[in-house]
């Protein structure tokens, strides 16, 4: 799918020089002379390299398309992280380093949607939000009334995240995925 430079958003997969690139940032600058264009910053998901691209306004890129599944996380190994298909029971294993720390969040029977770019599994999108349960973070200073100070915490799966002062052991609470951040206790 073609799409102008001006439409390239953060998070966006494009297809650029015969290699397949994740947007990571982007601005739009309008100068005084000449004309616009996108300042793009890229990341190669097959090769790991970066890339600084400079798009005019009115170029068109390649918007990769990409097959999303939803899959039924099983169990993991020391390299890989396995899936369940739930309609047709089919089971496929992505590499650790796919997934990276947001692998600790995973639970069985989790429902993930991973997507595909030529049959190959590229991204794996968790739920928006996830249970988790704290296991151990300090304990509140008294005093403490600025609603801003946050504690480190961390939780039952290894992940250390920031939790607000009345949050103690064993409670148990809601992550954002995307942001790995406190949402809310339970």
């Amino acid at each position: 799918m073609k799409l102008y430079a001006s439409e390239i958003r953060v998070g966006m997969l494009i297809e650029y020089k015969n290699d397949l690139w994740q947007v990571l940032k982007t601005q739009h600058v309008k100068p005084g002379k000449g004309g616009a264009f996108a300042q793009v910053e890229m990341k190669s998901v097959n090769k790991n390299t970066k890339l600084n691209e400079r798009f005019r306004s009115s170029v068109s890129v390649e918007k990769a398309s990409l097959d999303e599944t939803k899959y039924n996380y099983l169990y993991g190994d020391e390299n890989d992280y396995y899936f369940m298909d739930p309609k047709s029971y089919e089971q496929i294993n992505i590499k650790k380093e796919i997934i990276g720390e947001k692998g600790k969040m995973l639970t069985e029977n989790l429902e993930v949607t991973i997507s595909f770019y030529n049959e190959k599994p590229l991204i794996v999108e968790l739920p928006n939000h996830i249970t988790c349960t704290v296991a151990t973070t300090d304990v509140a200073l008294k005093g403490q009334t600025v609603s801003s100070s946050y504690k480190p915490a961390t939780l039952d799966n290894g992940i250390n995240i920031q939790v607000p002062p009345f949050i103690e052991s064993e409670d148990k609470i809601i992550v954002d995925t995307r942001t790995m951040e406190y949402i809310k206790k339970i």
